[in-house]
């Protein structure tokens, strides 16, 4: 049963595959922030070993209640110190694989919900 309409106003993945997203129908071959109020930024990561603890005070300016963190083809967890910047805001974080971010990222914004997400593209051997 559909309790309220889907949102169509708000920023949504269309697509995804191994090195890319597509955006509101614009592919996007590198690491990229987005979020359901418009917000598209680069990300300046390429691989999950190029994190580091700046990566995470950026989305901690976002203005979100939720980030969705999209680790890449796998899933790997961020170091629990460079979390501190995102817990001091109180903006939730959940971390999966780029794939299950993209989804998740839709239904909330969906949703009608304060959501980002950080997509880690890596490129394609």
């Amino acid at each position: 049963m559909k309790l309220q309409p889907d949102r169509s106003d708000v920023q949504s993945i269309s697509g995804y595959g191994p090195g890319w997203v597509g955006v509101n129908g614009q592919k996007i071959a590198h690491s990229v922030i987005i979020s359901s109020k418009g917000e598209r930024i680069g990300w300046p990561a390429s691989r999950f070993e190029d994190l580091a603890h700046g990566h995470f005070e950026q989305l901690a300016l976002l203005d979100c209640e939720v980030l969705i963190f999209g680790s890449g083809s796998r899933l790997r967890f961020p170091q629990a110190a460079w979390l501190k910047p995102l817990i001091a805001r109180r903006i939730g974080i959940e971390t999966m694989d780029t794939a299950a971010a993209c989804r998740t990222y839709n239904i909330l914004a969906q949703e009608g919900r304060s959501v980002a997400a950080a997509l880690l593209l890596e490129p394609v051997a």
